[in-house]
């Protein structure tokens, strides 16, 4: 039976700044009708401290210190990563709800060292699949990259594009286990044998799979619009399930001639399309400029229709 992205559990890591980490989480505890917890199981210096706050469900949110981000006002505190804990597809319209508490009564902001890192369950991959997320990343990188604007440094150094070295490995070898799949990531990638976990930094990490279980879409600017943030969550579910629903995803490179009729076809064939869609449809596409063939071959479609209508008339 085809998996529903809607099915699929998540969490995110928001980084931001512009207040300290007890302010962000006072916020949340005053959102869920809690109270904030200060994490006791190591010692923290003062800017490092991270906080526990309680939903209503008794999920654990945690405030913790990001280091990469740069801080504003500048002062460690002020290096904030909100943690979720494991949500469903229910939540995220509460997950929204929150981040625009957080900038409302806060002072939430963001700026180009800010991401946004969805992690979406992997229970369900096998090798056969996980090859198929691989391939379907690597096929939709360009388009993916260019809607989301991924910042230039960011790009470079926390979510780099996929290693072309492991690709090639991979649709080579064609692993039958995830244990061959997890021995190909950590063989073909650059000082995994000394630091495993560095091999974190891709837009998609399979180093968070391998350790965790987890998928995670590293690709997504920081934002603390709402809108964006569910957007990115829409969007990582629904890749992650066209790769488990496929029979077999290969790797092909293609540089469509309409950008933007091909990704916003691509969002559509995912199931992200029609009304439901079309606050996260709009900022999937908006970066993308529509060229003036385009644009013309619309105007004729439309011409078209007017005049058939003309003649039922």
């Amino acid at each position: 039976m085809p998996t529903n992205f809607k099915d699929l559990p998540f969490g995110l890591e928001v980084e931001f700044t512009g207040m300290p980490r007890i302010r962000a989480a006072e916020i949340c505890a005053a959102y869920f009708g809690t109270e904030v917890e200060k994490d006791r199981s190591q010692k923290y210096s003062r800017g490092n401290q991270r906080y526990h706050v309680k939903d209503e469900q008794n999920r654990i949110w945690n405030l913790v210190y990001e280091g990469s981000v740069f801080a504003e006002p500048s002062r460690y505190s002020c290096r904030v990563e909100l943690v979720s804990p494991v949500c469903r597809y229910e939540d995220l319209t509460r997950i929204e709800s929150l981040v625009m508490v957080l900038k409302q009564q806060g002072t939430m902001k963001v700026n180009p060292s800010c991401g946004l890192h969805v992690h979406v369950d992997g229970a369900l991959f096998d090798a056969r699949t996980l090859r198929n997320l691989v391939n379907l990343v690597a096929n939709k990188e360009a388009l993916l990259y260019k809607s989301l604007q991924v910042d230039g440094k960011r790009e470079q150094s926390f979510c780099k594009r996929m290693n072309r070295e492991f690709l090639q490995a991979v649709n080579r070898q064609k692993p039958d286990s995830l244990e061959s799949f997890r021995d190909i990531w950590y063989n073909t990638l650059k000082g995994a044998s000394e630091r495993p976990e560095q091999t974190r930094y891709y837009g998609l990490n399979l180093h968070s799979f391998f350790a965790n279980g987890s998928m995670e879409y590293r690709m997504f600017n920081g934002t603390c619009e709402p809108e964006r943030i569910g957007a990115a969550v829409r969007l990582s579910l629904a890749m992650t399930a066209q790769a488990l629903n496929r029979e077999e995803i290969r790797y092909r490179r293609t540089k469509p001639a309409q950008e933007k009729a091909a990704f916003g076809a691509w969002l559509s064939q995912m199931g992200l399309s029609g009304k439901e869609f079309q606050k996260t449809r709009r900022l999937l596409l908006e970066n993308f400029e529509v060229k003036p063939d385009a644009l013309e071959l619309d105007l004729k479609k439309d011409l078209a229709k007017e005049g058939g209508l003309k003649q039922m008339m």
